[in-house]
């Protein structure tokens, strides 16, 4: 794997390796968002192997794939519910997201700071925002054959410093993916147990941070109307309802049409 792109990634998710890692990951963040009702949910970068739980739960449901990775047509045989977008500027009208997850972006993007004032300027007030991105002490960002061993990894101290900056405060911290990646059938059998051990010890070597942060209402004004400046005026890309099937690759693919849709 040399890059993050959204189809090498849908691949890794497919098989048996990124399956577990979908089972470990997502019950980190079902632990948080248990109830999501009347609630708009988004993914940001590539989240779809965590949002499937809340596609029937959530009053809306939608996956935001960065420019730079591509998209993949969500969900299958089924109203397409992704769009393309830019990192720092989503076609999202300001606080129209109720609980935003960002998972293979932040690491995969030259400008983490714009990419995290675009997802202040979407959620709600008191919205919720959760952020999954490779350890920088982990195992699994050591390993290029895995989505957690591309880009740039965090530490604990390195997260919260660019979440604070960005009026995003973090009120809950997690971590995963302590067993090895590796992909043989002894180690995916035995992960369950290593999970539980190292969750259990606090043992330093997990694979991802998971940390949930609130949006902070009050914003120093400088950095707020900068923004404003930016990205005025601003129409949303997305409809009303999810598009037809049919219609969502070109959506997907024709990139080049979305500034026409932003004003």
């Amino acid at each position: 794997m040399t890059s993050l792109d959204a189809q090498t990634l849908r691949e890794f998710y497919n098989s048996p390796l990124g399956e577990l890692t979908r089972r470990i990951v997502g019950r980190v963040v079902r632990s948080r968002w248990e109830s999501t009702t009347s609630l708009t949910v988004a993914g940001l970068g590539y989240g779809l192997p965590y949002l499937d739980r809340f596609r029937y739960r959530a009053a809306r449901c939608i996956a935001l794939m960065l420019s730079q990775q591509g998209a993949v047509v969500w969900p299958d045989q089924e109203e397409c519910a992704t769009a393309l977008v830019w990192p720092d500027m989503i076609p999202l009208p300001d606080a129209s997201v109720d609980r935003l997850l960002v998972a293979h972006a932040l690491e995969a993007v030259e400008r983490p700071e714009a990419l995290l004032e675009e997802v202040w300027r979407v959620t709600a007030p008191e919205g919720r925002v959760m952020v999954v991105v490779p350890s920088r002490r982990g195992i699994w960002a050591r390993k290029d054959g895995t989505p957690f061993g591309q880009g740039s990894p965090y530490s604990k101290a390195q997260l919260r410093e660019l979440l604070q900056r960005a009026v995003l405060s973090p009120i809950f911290w997690g971590e995963a993916l302590y067993f090895p990646p590796i992909a043989r059938k002894y180690v995916v059998r035995s992960a369950p147990a290593i999970e539980r051990l190292g969750a259990a010890l606090n043992l330093p070597f997990a694979g991802v941070l998971v940390v949930e942060a609130i949006k902070q209402v009050h914003r120093p004004v400088a950095a707020r109307a900068g923004i404003g400046r930016r990205l005025s005026p601003l129409r949303s890309a997305l409809p009303a309802q999810p598009m037809p099937h049919a219609d969502c690759p070109t959506l997907v693919k024709n990139s080049a049409a979305l500034p026409h849709t932003m004003g």
